[in-house]
C-alpha cells in the first residue's frame, strides 16, 4: 500500500487538479479533468515508469449524465511490474469528446477505437474510429451505453 500511496502522492502533488479515487496495494485510480489528462499521462509515463497500456474502457454514468474513459497502464520497471494505474476522465454524455492518448502510449490506438465503438466516446486526434465489431451500417446507440435497448427485448 505504501508504494501505491507514494505514486498517488506524486501524481496529485504534481497535478493538483487530479483526484485520488482509490488506492489498493497493487492498484491505484486517479481521475483528472479532461484538460489535464494528457499531461498526467505523460508524467505517469516519463516520471513514474508507466510505459505501456493494458486496456482502455468506458463507464456510462447515466444518472450523472457523464461518460468516463479509463486508461489502465502498467510498468516494466523492475519492482513495479504487476502494478496498475487506472487514469480516468469524465465528459458529458451529450458531448463525449476526449483527446487521444496514442501519442503517450501507442498501444491505446486499438483500445480507444473499441471504446469509441461501444460507448460513443470520440477520441479527438485518433486516426481511425471506424467499426471493429459492429456492422458497418450500425446506426443505433453504442451498445454498452445504459440506455441502449437490445432489439427483441
Amino acid at each position: 500500500m505504501d508504494r501505491a500511496k507514494a505514486i498517488a502522492d506524486k501524481i496529485t502533488s504534481k497535478h493538483p487538479g487530479t483526484k485520488l479515487e482509490w488506492v489498493k496495494p497493487r492498484r491505484l485510480k486517479v481521475s483528472a479533468p479532461a484538460s489535464m489528462i494528457k499531461d498526467v499521462a505523460l508524467f505517469a509515463r516519463d516520471s513514474l515508469g508507466f510505459d505501456h497500456i493494458s486496456t482502455v474502457s468506458g463507464v456510462d454514468w447515466i444518472a450523472k449524465n457523464a461518460l468516463e474513459v479509463v486508461y489502465f497502464v502498467g510498468s516494466t520497471v523492475p519492482g513495479q511490474e504487476g502494478f496498475v494505474l487506472a487514469l480516468s476522465e469524465r465528459v458529458p454524455r451529450d458531448n463525449p469528446v476526449v483527446s487521444t492518448l496514442i501519442g503517450v502510449w501507442r498501444g491505446a490506438e486499438y483500445h480507444e477505437r473499441e471504446t469509441h465503438e461501444m460507448f460513443g466516446l470520440n477520441f479527438q486526434g485518433h486516426p481511425d474510429q471506424s467499426h471493429l465489431f459492429l456492422p458497418e451500417d450500425w446506426n443505433d446507440l453504442p451498445p454498452l451505453r445504459k440506455d441502449y435497448v437490445s432489439p427483441g427485448r
